[in-house]
């Protein structure tokens, strides 16, 4: 059988796509699949759907289906067959037996993307870590030559695999792929977690500023939204999973009042468990956020269900209680005004823009502020005239309500937020009292 796995890139191939949906799973209409497909460049000349109890040991679907898979892959040309299940590498060999092209499942397809979207050191190893977590597992029957025998007792011939140096006699091509695997994934982890160390060394340099944070589902705006309330050049495509990396930006509120801005990776319905473990380090702006901003694709037919991926995401990641403002995106091309206001009526405290257009920011600007300001305090300072730098904190950071020299020491009663508490103690005033 020609060895599918060699390739596992869908860019620019004919792709059928395969759903099976068991009991109490939503039948749609592999939608988000389709969205899928065609961000990792293929396309999409085919769909099959089954309703399922179980799935089949050997096929994932009825064999029936499998054969039918077969004639419309051979009838529309397809290079590719793409499932919107995870699959096991035995399903996997018997389907690619039975249809002759490769057979790639959802985790598969996600991670395939991933890899075309890494650009930083750090989203590289995170992907590399979680398509090595992935594949390792599944070695056992993936492909076909991990049979081989290799060592003195299987490989006599000169440069036959393992020879001088294998482990053992007779050791399978398995084994050594195990070994190989896991001790890459070891070196992946250790690396990813020196940028942890130093990510959380950033965020220590943080704690004077309300850290803010952008979620969503996948190509709902976030990083569109970032560049309108900041200006800066994050990268804008219409595509699923365009940026992976996390930028944060300061985001001036108004005069004297910035916080600290982040988007995220988009988020998917069941987005693999090792792809959240993986990206661990970015999702930390999320966990280490003061205020969640969930920007929510209000134009999308399938809103409902994107906003509980989300929801179920923000919930492993143990963000469920954190403080949090719904953005309704993309108001400008709703194309009914009716379920628009549906939503407006379920999420009252939503705010409605366009960050394309510009739409709405005022507005979700002052939402922010009211949300930041709940955190303000009010402090009595008695520090010397002569130190200018809690006064010029003071100015730069809070707003200064009332202030008395005498004696040669100044009185202050200020506003400020309490998470820049820890930078003006720094500073040591002789008297900090809050009212």
């Amino acid at each position: 059988m020609e060895d599918f796995r060699q390739t596992l890139r869908v860019r620019k191939e004919k792709a059928v796509l395969v759903g099976a949906f068991l009991p109490g799973s939503s039948n749609d209409d592999l939608m988000e699949l389709t969205a899928l497909a065609e961000s990792a460049g293929a396309i999409v000349v085919d769909k099959l759907k089954q309703k399922i109890h179980s799935p089949n040991p050997a096929f994932y679907i009825g064999k029936g289906k499998a054969q039918e898979l077969a004639l419309r892959v051979a009838k529309n040309g397809a290079d590719v067959v793409i499932f919107d299940n995870d699959l096991l590498p035995r399903q996997i060999r018997e389907l690619e037996e039975i249809v002759n092209v490769k057979i790639i499942d959802r985790s598969e397809l996600i991670l395939d993307i991933f890899a075309t979207r890494a650009k930083t050191l750090q989203a590289k190893l995170q992907v590399d870590l979680a398509q090595l977590e992935y594949t390792s597992p599944r070695l056992t029957r993936m492909w076909s030559h991990l049979d081989t025998v290799t060592g003195a007792a299987g490989g006599p011939a000169a440069g036959a695999v393992g020879g001088i140096g294998t482990r053992g006699t007779g050791e399978k091509q398995l084994e050594i792929d195990r070994r190989i695997a896991k001790k890459r994934i070891s070196e992946l982890r250790e690396k990813l977690e020196e940028i942890d160390k130093r990510r959380v060394r950033e965020i220590d340099g943080r704690q004077g500023l309300f850290k803010i944070c952008i979620v969503g589902y996948t190509n709902a705006g976030k990083s569109t939204l970032l560049n309108a309330l900041t200006g800066s050049d994050a990268l804008v495509e219409d595509r699923l999973f365009a940026t992976l990396d996390t930028q944060t930006k300061r985001w001036v509120l108004e005069r004297g009042f910035e916080v600290l801005l982040s988007d995220t990776v988009g988020f998917i319905k069941n987005l693999p468990h090792h792809l959240v473990a993986s990206f661990k380090a970015t999702l930390e702006e999320a966990i280490n956020a003061d205020l969640l901003l969930h920007i929510i694709d209000i134009s999308n037919p399938d809103v409902v269900k994107q906003i509980e991926s989300v929801n179920t995401v923000l919930k492993e990641l143990g963000c469920s209680e954190k403080q949090l403002l719904e953005v309704f995106n993309k108001v400008d091309v709703v194309p009914d005004i009716s379920r628009y206001e549906m939503f407006q009526t379920l999420y009252p405290q939503a705010v409605s823009i366009s960050a394309k257009t510009g739409l709405g920011l005022a507005e979700l600007t002052h939402a922010v502020l009211e949300k930041c300001k709940g955190s303000l305090v009010v402090l009595r300072i008695k520090c010397s005239q002569a130190d200018g730098k809690i006064i010029s904190f003071l100015r730069a950071n809070g707003k200064i309500i009332e202030e008395k020299y005498d004696d040669g020491f100044v009185y202050i009663e200020a506003k400020l937020d309490r998470h820049q508490l820890p930078a003006l103690k720094k500073l040591n005033p002789q008297e900090l009292t809050i009212l």
